[in-house]
């Protein structure tokens, strides 16, 4: 076993960390208070190859594997947890995908754009009846000559608004079940297909969440990805490695708000001495400190697997479901940490304990992994 990152992993770390705190920290809280998407911050990441860190260079990408991945979201999220969840989103969710299941046409009509920064993808499955049950699908698409009809409604879709690819999951036979459901690469340029809603959030404000509504949107039969019936598969394959973006990036929260906990109590004095002296508050730190240890050591695990070829399906399971909750436990424990001032938005700790709350339950609630470990375990 080896537990020290190569060379390479070191520098994508610390040029991340190095921008996330001159760029992204001074407007953290800004730009979740003003519920804004940073742009700019976007076209910053781009410029800096960081939208396509795990796809091929051939396609505009990094060419970096899923841990250097791993450590670019751990470091959004250790500054802004919505700037974080919008590049995973993009990456995992419609990079990933097309790369490894569009063909050579569609990754240079689709791929490239997404990779070099130029645009942002967005992955459109859930829907307002689905819930946890993502294949219980109404959307449909019907094969019309050399197009597809696509109608439906697709529900909590992550950077549905600024997205210049959305793939769209439909179902295109509806006797097959899960082998009847498909993938389908849309544009904004097409019709029949609008955001309708712009949620508001508990946390993670500066990361849009939409409601997409496709009435009779025809897209040209070139835009499928894959086969037809193809799209649960890909479903599966992708949340592998998309559930690792999410425990590498509930690591980044959990990090940041351990950092801002620790920081505030060797500085913070009562009865003429610092908090942490105290062993109510520094029994929370060095939990937290152990949570956050055991959390990131199974998602670069997971991630290294995931390099290595093998099947991840547990282990990224396992990190989504352990990194999430211990995002969860951390953050709150910094709000306590700060008392008072853990509870104003001036301090971080509440921005991470706010956004901490989404990464149990996207891509897969936490009862959810319970049920895939419990299967994977032939429970």
């Amino acid at each position: 076993m080896e537990f020290t990152l190569p060379a390479e992993h070191r520098q994508i770390r610390a040029a991340v960390r190095e921008f996330c705190e001159g760029e992204i920290a001074p407007i953290a809280q800004d730009i979740e208070d003003e519920a804004r998407f940073p742009a700019e911050i976007f076209e910053a990441l781009g410029r800096l190859d960081m939208l396509g860190v795990p796809v091929d260079e051939r396609w505009g990408g990094l060419g970096g594997d899923q841990l250097m991945y791993a450590l670019v979201c751990e470091e959004l999220g250790r500054v802004s947890g919505a700037i974080g969840l919008s590049v995973a989103a993009h990456t995992s969710l419609a990079c990933k995908p097309i790369e490894r299941f569009g063909t050579d046409a569609q990754r240079e009509r689709w791929l490239e754009p997404l990779a070099t920064g130029e645009q942002l993808g967005a992955w459109a499955l859930t829907e307002p009846g689905s819930g946890s049950d993502a294949s219980d699908m109404d959307t449909t698409a019907e094969r019309d000559g050399d197009e597809y009809v696509i109608d439906g409604i697709k529900q909590f879709i992550t950077n549905g608004s600024v997205a210049g690819a959305v793939l769209v999951k439909a179902v295109t036979d509806p006797s097959a079940g899960y082998d009847g459901i498909s993938t389908f690469v849309v544009s904004p340029e097409d019709d029949g297909w609008a955001v309708t809603e712009e949620w508001e959030k508990l946390g993670l404000n500066a990361s849009p969440t939409c409601e997409l509504q496709f009435d009779d949107c025809r897209v040209p039969a070139d835009r499928l990805l894959g086969e037809e019936g193809d799209g649960w598969a890909q479903t599966r394959a992708t949340l592998d490695g998309g559930r690792i973006s999410i425990a590498a990036l509930s690591v980044g929260l959990a990090q940041g708000a351990y950092e801002a906990a620790r920081s505030y109590a060797t500085e913070r004095e009562q009865f003429d001495r610092p908090i942490s002296k105290f062993d109510a508050v520094r029994d929370k730190i060095v939990a937290m400190d152990r949570k956050i240890e055991r959390s990131r050591l199974l998602t670069h695990k997971a991630a290294t697997m995931y390099d290595r070829g093998a099947d991840v399906t547990r282990m990224a399971s396992l990190a989504k479901l352990d990194a999430s909750e211990t995002a969860r436990e951390v953050g709150e424990a910094a709000v306590q940490v700060l008392g008072g001032y853990g509870y104003l938005t001036e301090y971080a700790p509440q921005r991470f304990y706010r956004d901490a709350k989404l990464m149990e339950i996207g891509e897969g609630t936490s009862e959810i992994q319970r049920l895939v470990l419990g299967r994977e375990l032939g429970l």
